[in-house]
């Protein structure tokens, strides 16, 4: 299939172009990159040099002209709005990795991201993204909702819990590790390596954006604190929520390993993943404690941002809308160290 990828250089969209370039039933006909178009890929991020040849950036405008089957879009949020209408109306397929179209109710992006949103007849043709919980909604769609690296971590796994009532979906603490590459690419004075190496920050407290997200796809009450550290890549969510009934950490463990005994890019563990765990594979890794004084849940989860929080599940509810198999072109195995 012939896929045209817009933001191209970015991270996300790099990430994109390094599977895709991989991918059996992919044929990257278009990358664009408006600050770096006319660019060569290849001396825009030489680790693709191997698959890309001489491919260059063009300007975002020229989607518009190609013949493809699928746009990926990787822009920052607001972007895809002016370009999914012409889009769609061409009859052409598009998976979303921004936020444009996550959420259901148009009111909400004026409530938790400033602005309203400029394409709200299609709000309700998109189908989330998030594989393991959408499946049975994504074949044939014609215009995928990719969600954000924190909500995928978070709603995989507690998510279970929500659902079949194990904990209070009114009590729901989620605090989060990112690593910088999450910021995007853009250079600022918070990422400046000065300010960021050996550090640790709070950001985004008590509004961030993602925080609705998580709410709506759980139909719950969160409140979410994410925390930028020094690393590329890498995401660890520790969430909390009390428990309601007669829970144990076995049957918290057992509870998980029965929802995703089919999902080959969820895998429960006994410890606490650690952050690095699935850097570089498309795996979310979960598990879970009860802490019986307390009578809280504690749910833990670890993902690659750039992969199973973006690029790599666009590319997994891409390989679902076609009928492919659903791990094609994506990285079962992580790096180690």
């Amino acid at each position: 299939m012939r896929i045209a990828i817009v933001g191209a250089s970015g991270y996300a969209g790099l990430e994109l172009v390094r599977l895709l370039s991989a991918h059996p039933e992919a044929s990257i006909v278009l990358v664009t990159g408006d600050s770096s178009a006319g660019k060569r890929v290849a001396t825009h991020a030489p680790a693709l040099a191997g698959v890309v040849g001489d491919m260059t950036f063009a300007p975002t405008a020229a989607v518009h002209e190609i013949d493809a089957d699928t746009v990926f879009l990787a822009l920052p949020h607001g972007q895809s709005q002016s370009l999914v209408p012409a889009l769609r109306g061409r009859g052409l397929a598009v998976v979303d990795l921004g936020a444009d179209f996550r959420l259901r109710n148009a009111e909400d992006y004026g409530t938790w991201y400033g602005e309203e949103h400029h394409a709200p007849a299609l709000l309700a043709e998109a189908v989330y993204g998030l594989v393991e919980r959408h499946r049975d909604e994504l074949p044939h769609a014609g215009l995928v909702a990719v969600p954000g690296c924190y909500p995928t971590a978070t709603n995989l796994v507690m998510g279970p819990f929500v659902d079949a009532g194990l904990v209070d979906r009114h009590s729901l603490v989620v605090n989060a590790l990112s690593g910088v590459s999450g910021a995007g690419r853009s250079p600022s004075e918070r990422l400046h390596f000065p300010r960021m190496a050996a550090n640790a920050e709070a950001y985004g407290m008590t509004n961030h954006r993602h925080t609705v997200e998580m709410q709506r796809e759980l139909d719950a009450t969160v409140l979410f604190t994410p925390h930028l550290i020094p690393v590329s890549r890498g995401m660890l969510v520790t969430a909390y929520a009390r428990a309601t009934g007669n829970v144990t950490t076995e049957s918290a463990l057992a509870h998980l390993r029965a929802t995703y005994r089919n999902d080959r890019f969820v895998v429960v563990v006994d410890e606490p993943p650690a952050l690095k765990d699935a850097v570089g594979s498309n795996l979310c890794f979960v598990s879970a404690r009860v802490d019986e004084r307390t009578g809280w849940l504690i749910g833990l989860s670890a993902i690659d941002n750039l992969i199973k929080g973006a690029a790599g599940q666009a590319i997994q509810a891409w390989n679902v809308v076609n009928g492919f198999d659903e791990t094609t072109g994506l990285p079962l195995i992580g790096v180690t160290p």
